[in-house]
């Protein structure tokens, strides 16, 4: 593709330099209005500049992307509401074994629930009961925190539902969820266990507490996090949400809860009759079968639909389908759920999509990436190195989403010229390039300023991870796992 016009090319380039400024650096002082406003503007400039046509702009949004997107975020949310992260933080603290056993968990959690429900939901949820199980049992936070924000990066690359670069390349690529998952899922297991290894020997001093001190702070009592601890940590994909129970109902019959379940029963219950409290205890139980067979419901839809995009079902549609199963199994208004869906995080994608389609019509990424291609097939070592150091740096510079869209066509056309087989190989070796990437810089990822911020601005336990403190782990982690995943995933 040649270059345009001078005047197209100059504009063009002025429309995605603001919109890569917003995005990478949304609270600018001279201009502080955030991503979403920021994709709308570089979108709404390349219509203006006439780099495209508004037919051409309404034509660079990927509908299938969205609709997948839109399909796992309200997944997500009936997880939430059905106590499935709870859970899971409840796993990080059942009969631990130490400090070490505490990492080691953390990572292996996080990276597992970061390919079923996005990295960035992951932390948000995970963030601040890690930083108050840290705290109680007299560790250090940093550890902790760069275990979940790392482990999240590494463990989302292994499926298309597990950040927003691996859905793009997933409705790009047309490779099958299965193929996707097992193309990946051996690199990311090996790339938790070295990245947790890394931890481990990075701050092993800072680790080897001694038990006896543990109980003397703590009392000589083992400290246990409550449950009701961890259930006000409930995600939404824009928000953090209220810490609803299910329906409205009870999720446990504690003396609290009985309480709330006895205001609304019958007033003839607490008529003084002794009689009648057989009654009372019959609508606590109904109360609590209705909350478990919604529960099992949640479960069983979400497990349908993981089984449907295995056996290849398309994945947009099996997302949508599974988030409207749920939405008419919970007998209520939708509103009050669709509310918490993160629509900004959409608009942002609509715009970045016509962006990056405009930056491209002016011919410079293809022109960069013809004096690049020569040199970064994937048909010997050295071109892959090189590719990945491409991929790396894009991806901390540009962001993975964008570098995705800016590269993806371009490194499997290159491939496909080799043969089929290699097409589908650098797809892979991009997606597993560009998520691993983001754990090289406290800004290469959301997974990361998600941590991040949620740690500064807990309660009680604050704690603020810099940038140079991750940085100094960041970069020997990212260079060994990329490097051992890119072996794995090549020789698939």
């Amino acid at each position: 593709m040649a270059l345009e016009s001078t005047a197209k090319v100059v504009l063009g380039c002025v429309a995605f330099s603001i919109f890569w400024v917003l995005a990478v650096f949304p609270s600018v002082p001279f201009m502080p209005v955030g991503r979403t406003a920021g994709s709308l503007l570089g979108a709404m400039l390349m219509v203006l500049f006439r780099v495209m046509t508004p037919e051409q702009a309404y034509a660079a949004i990927d509908l299938p992307i969205l609709g997948l997107l839109f399909g796992t975020m309200v997944v997500s949310i009936f997880l939430e509401r059905a106590d499935m992260f709870q859970y899971l933080g409840s796993m990080l603290s059942w009969k631990s074994r130490g400090s070490k056993d505490l990492l080691f968990r953390v990572c292996l959690v996080s990276a597992v629930a970061s390919a079923l429900f996005t990295n960035d939901t992951t932390c948000v949820v995970l963030t601040e009961f890690i930083l108050k199980v840290a705290r109680q049992n007299n560790l250090p936070p940093q550890p902790f925190l760069l275990a979940l924000a790392s482990s999240s990066n590494i463990g989302s690359s292994a499926t298309p539902i597990g950040n927003p670069q691996n859905l793009v390349i997933a409705v790009t690529s047309g490779i099958s969820f299965g193929s996707f998952l097992f193309g990946i899922f051996p690199a990311m297991i090996v790339g938790v266990i070295t990245n947790t290894c890394i931890l481990l020997c990075y701050f092993w001093k800072h680790l080897s507490v001694d038990k006896e001190r543990d109980q003397e702070s703590a009392g000589g009592q083992d400290v246990v996090v409550a449950d009701d601890e961890v259930t006000s940590h409930r995600f939404t994909p824009a928000r953090m949400s209220r810490a609803n129970s299910v329906n409205g109902d009870v999720t446990r019959t504690t003396s609290r809860q009985r309480s709330v379940i006895i205001e609304d029963a019958p007033e003839h219950i607490f008529d003084g009759d002794e009689k009648e409290k057989p009654l009372e205890e019959e609508v606590v139980k109904q109360k609590k079968w209705k909350v478990l067979a919604w529960k099992t419901a949640v479960y069983l839809t979400t497990l349908g639909m993981l089984v449907s995009l295995l056996m290849g079902l398309n994945m947009s549609w099996t997302a949508i389908t599974a988030a409207l199963v749920l939405l008419a199994l919970d007998f209520t208004d939708a509103q009050a759920c669709l509310e918490k869906v993160s629509y900004s995080l959409l608009i942002f994608f609509c715009g970045m999509f016509i962006t990056v389609d405009g930056f491209n019509r002016t011919g410079i990424p293809n022109a960069l990436w013809e004096l690049v291609e020569p040199h970064a097939r994937i048909d010997s070592a050295k071109g892959i190195a090189l590719l990945a150091v491409v991929i790396l740096v894009l991806s901390n510079v540009a962001s993975n989403v964008p570098t995705v869209l800016l590269l993806g066509t371009r490194v499997a056309a290159s491939a496909g010229a080799i043969s089929p087989a290699s097409e589908k190989k650098a797809w892979l070796i991009l997606a597993w390039v560009s998520t691993v990437a983001g754990n090289l810089t406290l800004l290469g990822s959301a997974a990361n300023l998600i941590v991040c911020e949620q740690a500064r601005r807990a309660q009680f336990h604050g704690y603020n991870l810099t940038f140079w403190s991750h940085l100094r782990f960041g970069v020997p982690s990212t260079i060994i796992v990329t490097a051992i995943g890119l072996i794995i995933v090549v020789s698939y």
